[in-house]
């Protein structure tokens, strides 16, 4: 891996804090999370819903 700049590093530091404490206030309160996983958005917590809204593609909308 490329040896990062201390600017950088604190600033990668600074940003997986934010949404480590963002992740933990969600799962307190209850509410669910969108996250990044495999090459596509997963819904995780306990009230996620079981199918996510999927827009229609081009060939499924109505005319």
């Amino acid at each position: 891996m490329t040896q990062l700049s201390p600017d950088t590093q604190e600033m990668l530091d600074s940003l997986r804090a934010a949404v480590a404490e963002t992740l933990e206030r969600k799962r307190r309160l209850g509410h669910y999370a969108v996250i990044w996983q495999d090459g596509k958005p997963v819904l995780v917590g306990e009230d996620a819903p079981e199918q996510p809204y999927q827009q229609p593609s081009d060939d499924q909308k109505p005319n």
